[in-house]
């Protein structure tokens, strides 16, 4: 499936030149329906949106988007949030998506997922994570995720409400079913996928791919990391620690919120990354809701993927 899309990418000329649309988009102050780490206050921020791709035979247009992220980093660079927007080109109202990727972040995944659900009538918007792709500045060793924790967690506060705007945006498009807005994440992004779902009160469903909740004990239990756990404590860090550290980020923190959301959770039986049990106790605490279980490891995952996506694109579109 990806390398089809990503064919189809290469293939395609780039669409007549055309002029950059600039517009404003009005965010209004959040309540208690959201959690306070990721409330935003009432604010207007503009954005830009060019056309990128046209590509006439799948029916499908992609334009670039970028606008201001609401957090101001150490780095210029990323602090404007890069988008690509895959949208079907026939008339009609549609579900909408934001789409996120995996740790690699080369964006093979997330356009791939992308494409296909634009050409079964889903808008998808590649959300650019921080520091990756043009985010990134040249020569900075600074990532989305490194050992800093707390470095860690406040990038990915910054993911979050990065989405909230994107999914501001998305609302405002005239061909985008505003009653049926989703979010889309693999492997990392499926972590941040349920942090958006739970934080942001427009997005009703999130398809979770190879991902999962509680984390720290999840991967505590992994014979691989058995190693990094002992290195910890003779650090002096402790378990308890660490998931007070890592809780503000973890899905299974909202379980609450996410049980009043529609989920699709999609996992790898033989998980060689995430492991399993992570996905089963964020499915358990999540209230049970619909579970996909691939009899593959992480990476084998691809395999299915025809299987995952139809079932994603079925499910946001209910």
């Amino acid at each position: 499936m990806y390398s089809t899309a990503i064919n189809l990418l290469v293939c395609t000329l780039l669409a007549p030149a055309s002029p950059t649309t600039k517009g404003e988009i009005t965010f209004a102050a959040d309540g208690a329906d959201v959690p306070e780490r990721y409330r935003l206050p009432a604010h207007t921020f503009t954005y830009q949106r060019a056309p990128e791709y046209d590509l006439t035979y799948s029916g499908v247009a992609v334009d670039t988007l970028k606008f201001p992220s609401p957090v101001t980093s150490p780095d210029v660079e990323n602090n404007t949030v890069y988008c690509e927007y895959f949208r079907p080109k026939k008339p009609g109202k549609y579900p909408a998506v934001i789409v996120l990727d995996i740790m690699d972040g080369a964006g093979v995944v997330s356009r791939g997922e992308a494409m296909w659900l634009a050409t079964n009538d889903v808008a998808a918007l590649v959300v650019t994570m921080p520091y990756y792709g043009p985010r990134r500045p040249a020569g900075v060793k600074t990532r989305l995720l490194s050992p800093n924790v707390d470095q860690s967690v406040e990038h990915v506060r910054q993911t979050v409400l990065d989405c909230r705007r994107a999914t501001a945006w998305l609302v405002a498009q005239p061909e985008v079913d505003a009653s049926k807005i989703g979010v889309v994440g693999t492997s990392l992004g499926s972590f941040m996928a349920g942090l958006v779902c739970a934080a942001e009160p427009r997005v009703r469903s999130a398809c979770m791919l190879l991902g999962g909740g509680q984390l720290v004990d999840s991967f505590a239990e992994h014979p691989r990391v058995a190693f990094m756990v002992q290195a910890l404590k003779l650090a002096g860090v402790t378990l308890d620690s660490l998931r007070k550290q890592i809780a503000p980020v973890d899905p299974i923190t909202y379980a609450d919120r996410l049980k009043e959301k529609r989920l699709l959770l999609i996992a790898a039986s033989r998980d060689d990354v995430v492991p399993p049990i992570a996905m089963k106790r964020l499915w358990e605490a999540t209230g049970k809701p619909k579970i996909v279980w691939l009899d593959s490891t992480h990476v084998g995952a691809a395999f299915y993927s025809f299987r995952a996506m139809n079932a994603v694109v079925d499910f946001v579109k209910q």
